[in-house]
């Protein structure tokens, strides 16, 4: 499992307000797809939010934490019956690259960058 620092949390949090639940745990609980399931989106995302159907806190509880010790991850924010879960990307996504606006570039403007 992943271990967050305070000021890590909170950040995270902040960040994680504006998401929305990706992955719903039904009444079946965390199964092998559903683990698999959040597998699959943490790595693409790094911060996942998770609804749990379940009215039972102690079991929303207990998922937080398997679903963190067998994925590697830290657990952000159980608040209610959701829960946020923080992976760091594996492979950071590249950015790309800025366009400048405007027109293309003549072959002249070009020729006279290059000297």
């Amino acid at each position: 499992m992943l271990n967050l620092t305070i000021t890590q949390r909170l950040a995270l949090k902040g960040r994680a307000h504006a998401l929305k639940p990706v992955v719903m745990i039904g009444n079946a609980g965390l199964s092998p797809a559903v683990l698999d399931e959040i597998d699959r989106s943490l790595k693409s995302h790094d911060l996942l939010k998770i609804k749990v159907m379940s009215d039972d806190r102690e079991a929303r509880e207990a998922m937080l934490q398997e679903i963190c010790t067998i994925l590697k991850a830290g657990p952000v924010q159980h608040i209610g019956k959701t829960l946020v879960v923080y992976r760091p990307l594996e492979t950071p996504i590249a950015k790309a690259p800025k366009r400048r606006k405007g027109k293309p570039l003549t072959k002249k403007q070009l020729a006279a960058r290059s000297s």
